[in-house]
């Protein structure tokens, strides 16, 4: 089932209910502070209520548990040039690019009351893209011993980077749709791997909405939800802004 009005929800708090938070363009730190204000609020809860964040960030780098410095493909001195960041996090895969045009999919569920491992999440993670690409007609597979889903001959297009505190899973899911691919290029993502996007793949324009759409419906559907409720924005996202020169 896709929104459910809260007036037809009586018991809107302690239903099995997923809400859905649109964030559009955000700076990657106050998308963190939601995350782990969520972690905290949905840990503390006895129910099945979980939230998702979905955004897109101004450009930087952000490195998982199997990534190293060595992957980032930039010295220093040409990360500060393009007013890069580079921040390290508790989740699982290795080195990404996060910039406009790639959606950043933050699910905040509680693993356990939801019955899932956590291996179960991230095959529910890498489900809700191949349903994705199976509607807009893309033939995609995940890699077997990566967090990625692929396309042809190594390109990859989506990314999972989970983590879990307190039996509540955060962080998530990237997915580029129409970002800037030179700058998918400034990390190395593993092998012979090389970074695409769903509008590389098809050839032709995709609608950040219409991949949104696919993978709320989806992703809600493969972890449990039949019922959430989308909103737009967050009473508590305080926006930031910084200069990056993703020419330079």
């Amino acid at each position: 089932m896709s929104a459910i009005s809260p007036s037809l929800q009586p018991n809107w708090r302690d239903s099995p209910q997923l809400d859905v938070r649109l964030l559009g363009t955000v700076d990657f730190e106050s998308a963190q502070f939601l995350l782990e204000r969520s972690v905290y609020e949905i840990s503390g809860r006895g129910d099945r209520f979980g939230s998702v964040f979905l955004c897109e960030h101004p450009p930087l780098i952000t490195v998982g548990r199997a990534g190293s410095r060595a992957h980032v493909l930039l010295e220093q001195k040409e990360l500060s040039a393009r007013g890069l960041q580079v921040r390290w996090l508790n989740r699982g895969g290795g080195c990404l690019v996060h910039a406009p045009g790639q959606l950043a999919v933050y699910p905040v569920v509680p693993l356990q009351r939801l019955g899932l491992g956590l291996s179960d999440y991230r095959t529910a993670l890498v489900g809700s893209v191949l349903d994705l690409c199976g509607e807009l007609g893309i033939t995609a597979s995940p890699l077997e011993g990566n967090p990625s889903v692929v396309a042809g001959r190594g390109g990859a297009f989506a990314f999972v980077g989970a983590a879990v505190k307190r039996w509540v899973a955060y962080q998530g899911l990237f997915v580029n749709v129409h970002p800037l691919l030179h700058l998918q290029r400034l990390v190395s993502l593993g092998g012979d791997l090389r970074p695409t996007s769903l509008q590389a793949l098809r050839g032709r324009a995709i609608s950040m909405s219409a991949v949104r759409e696919s993978l709320i419906r989806n992703l809600a559907r493969r972890l449990g939800y039949a019922e959430y409720q989308i909103f737009t924005g967050h009473p508590l996202l305080v926006r930031t802004r910084r200069v990056t020169n993703v020419y330079a």
